[in-house]
């Protein structure tokens, strides 16, 4: 397994690497056959008005997938403790998951209500977009069922995940409703 580890507004010291190294060692300890790189970013917020400071993310690459966790607080140390207690749980989540299509238990539910489109999405609001691009982001989209594309959200600890659907081989976005369950946004082509 390679780790790369990096700071934002912090240096990475032995002491800190050593302990991020220990970690994340015995988070993904059991998954070792399908963990092939993990991305540990920390990072210290220099505004003091924000209460959480101190912010580790941790992304594993596990068999092609990407698996996401950050958390933040008031201590470097327990900012890392709680990402790696979170990035071990989900993937359990994965490995379980995994044993249960091979063994052909898998849980198939209702994803997308069934409801027209309405007319006026954005009623009196004006649509905008920001001054200025702040990050650009490239990853591979292979085609997915929406099934797989839920997976992959409940994976990544985003509210939204962009896939290829491979039914219609287009782009579409499957996100996390406010009010629970979940919703999938697709083109539609103008009249």
């Amino acid at each position: 397994m390679k780790l790369l580890i990096q700071g934002n507004n912090i240096t990475v010291t032995e002491a800190i690497h050593d302990y991020v190294e220990e970690k994340v060692e015995r988070a993904v300890k059991h998954f070792q056959n399908l963990t092939t790189k993990v991305d540990v970013h920390l990072s210290v917020a220099r505004n003091a008005r924000i209460t959480n400071k101190h912010k580790a993310e941790v992304t594993v690459y596990a068999n092609g997938t990407v698996i996401r966790a950050q958390e933040g607080s008031e201590n470097l140390y327990a900012s890392i403790d709680l990402v790696a207690d979170k990035i071990a749980r989900q993937l359990r989540k994965y490995k379980e998951r995994i044993q249960d299509k091979q063994h052909g238990n898998v849980k198939t539910s209702e994803i997308v209500e069934d409801k027209p489109v309405e007319a006026n999405l954005i009623g009196d609001r004006a649509p905008e977009l920001p001054s200025e691009v702040l990050r650009m982001k490239y990853f591979a989209m292979p085609p997915m069922a929406i099934e797989e594309a839920l997976e992959q959200l409940q994976l990544v600890d985003h509210d939204f995940y962009m896939f290829r659907n491979k039914d219609t081989d287009e782009i579409n976005v499957i996100y996390i409703r406010n009010h629970g369950g979940y919703g999938v946004i697709q083109p539609h082509q103008a009249n």
